[in-house]
């Protein structure tokens, strides 16, 4: 879902480059997962990296067919209207989190990596009744929005254009995580050269200004080791 908005505005740009249509369809990494293991039919998949890098172990993607697509930082956000807590350093950010009647993460890498650095600050047993997952496909902006949470942390991509809520700017580099996307073409693609085709349009400089506008990096510029959470 983080690369949702970019690919909802690429996958047109290349149909128009190439005339190849292409059907896309969005949803939760987990239920991406969940099916491609299943043996469901696709021609590519984009999730990130560990994901992708799991799926391969499997068998399901082409070999040779994966590229990074872009990094994104978790940034964190509160209703509109709300107080605003501090975030510049890490410090700041542990405070907010105490401060937080209840604190929205994400089911997917951002969370886990979230889960573990409250373990690391020894606050793990005490935010853990304070913790609220939306189901996947479901954006913790969305949790933020309605209220059923005070403060959010999710990838700056998927909680930029989202209404009714205030980002408040990405975690402070000492804590930062950042996210790499990837794409692959799936081992039995039923068009396997124009899907490995639009995996190269989606990894190409072509497609750089548009991930910036929507709070990702482009891949091959991005700071950091993929996938890495810091």
């Amino acid at each position: 879902m983080a690369m949702k908005a970019a690919l909802a505005e690429l996958v047109p740009a290349h149909e128009a480059r190439t005339g190849q249509p292409v059907a896309l369809e969005s949803m939760g990494g987990v239920e991406v997962v969940r099916r491609v293991q299943a043996g469901e039919a696709f021609d590519v998949v984009a999730l990130s990296r560990e994901a992708i890098d799991k799926l391969s172990a499997t068998g399901r993607l082409a070999a040779g067919s994966v590229m990074d697509l872009a990094q994104s930082p978790v940034a964190v956000a509160v209703r509109a209207g709300a107080r605003r807590p501090g975030i510049a350093d890490e410090h700041a950010v542990r405070e907010a989190v105490l401060a937080a009647n209840t604190i929205g993460i994400s089911t997917g890498p951002s969370g886990v990596a979230l889960a573990q650095l409250f373990e690391r600050w020894g606050l793990g047993p005490q935010l853990r009744a304070r913790l609220v997952t939306p189901p996947p496909g479901v954006p913790v902006g969305a949790y933020l929005a309605s209220g059923r949470v005070e403060l959010g942390f999710q990838q700056l991509s998927e909680l930029a254009h989202l209404a009714g809520i205030e980002v408040l700017g990405p975690l402070p580099p000492a804590i930062q995580i950042v996210t790499t996307f990837a794409a692959a073409v799936g081992a039995a693609a039923g068009q396997p050269e124009a899907a490995r085709a639009l995996v190269a349009f989606l990894a190409s400089p072509a497609a750089a200004e548009v991930k910036r506008r929507h709070g990702m990096d482009p891949a091959e510029s991005a700071p950091g080791a993929r996938g890495s959470a810091r």
